[in-house]
């Protein structure tokens, strides 16, 4: 089993006509996606969120029907609410109503380590990690999770609700065995530096695996300093939400269906590593073909899956 940890968010899309606004709400937030995509490719996941109450609440458990919930936790505070608008490509930016709201009020007592019992992985990041109050619990729960399973990162950054210097990602490498990144999110944390210095540094802080997804660019897979690059596949682009979060979750697939993870990635090559990341850009691919992060139904996915 893989576990997830972070926050799920009622992503609104917003509809202009005629002087009124109507709001498409699906369910979202970055870990709920990466949860929720690892079920839909057949890999048992553990959804550990605090979920609200709310409206918005009970469409994120419909939306996780098939992840296991034993230890989510059932919130007082409103869910977070993300209004998103498109552009041209599909791309979208985003405006937060977060203050006060469910998914970053952990305390120590909501994160037990039974939590981990049966899993090989933990993945973590976004905004979890950089929101207080829970912070900090998130964190020590991830630093810890790293005696017992493979840890995965996912900064996901957002500007418009955390500053820079809260996104410390070379202390989270000192936990994090698979780091994974867009490029808009290096050029956020390192402007004008170059990638493969930053992956170095990274790799020196202690992640084996560093992955910098790049749109339709494709990837770039940097493993203990070895690099190599993964094209993305060309599909026609419905919207571009949730395309990271399910590349997150195609990649941990793949190594945990060659029996990866669990500990620190050390039977992972730089070969094995690319096909990893091409199949999790298949899967990033196919969450572009839908509106919102959802994979769509009846995935079509190469045979090494």
């Amino acid at each position: 089993m893989i576990a997830v940890l972070g926050e799920c968010v009622a992503d609104a899309f917003a509809d202009r006509r005629a002087g009124e606004l109507t709001l498409r709400v699906l369910p979202g937030g970055g870990p709920a996606n990466t949860a929720a995509a690892l079920a839909r490719l057949g890999t048992r996941a553990r959804f550990l969120g605090r979920v609200s109450g709310d409206v918005f609440g009970q469409l994120f458990r419909e939306r996780l029907a098939g992840v296991d919930l034993a230890y989510a936790v059932e919130a007082r505070e409103p869910s977070t609410l993300a209004v998103a608008g498109l552009d041209d490509g599909g791309d979208a930016r985003y405006s937060f109503h977060a203050e006060g709201t469910a998914d970053w009020q952990w305390t120590a007592a909501e994160l037990p380590e039974r939590a981990l019992d049966g899993v090989r992985c933990l993945h973590t990041g976004s905004l979890a990690l950089v929101r207080p109050p829970g912070r900090d619990v998130v964190e020590a729960f991830a630093a810890a999770a790293a005696r017992r399973v493979t840890v995965s990162v996912d900064p996901n950054v957002r500007p418009s609700l955390a500053a820079r210097e809260a996104y410390a990602v070379e202390r989270w490498c000192a936990f994090a065995d698979v780091l994974r990144l867009s490029d808009e999110d290096l050029d956020f944390l390192r402007p004008g530096e170059p990638v493969e210095r930053v992956c170095d540094e990274w790799h020196a802080a202690g992640a084996r695996l560093v992955v910098v997804t790049r749109g339709r660019s494709g990837a770039l897979v940097s493993l203990g300093g070895a690099r190599a690059e993964v094209p993305a596949p060309a599909v026609d682009v419905v919207d571009t939400v949730g395309a990271g979060d399910a590349f997150t979750a195609g990649l941990l697939h793949w190594l945990d269906g060659r029996g990866l993870l669990g500990g620190r990635l050390a039977g992972l090559d730089l070969a094995a590593a690319r096909q990893g990341a091409a199949f999790a850009a298949q899967v990033a691919a196919l969450a572009c073909t839908v509106r919102g992060a959802d994979l769509p139904a009846g995935l079509n996915l190469p045979p090494d899956g």
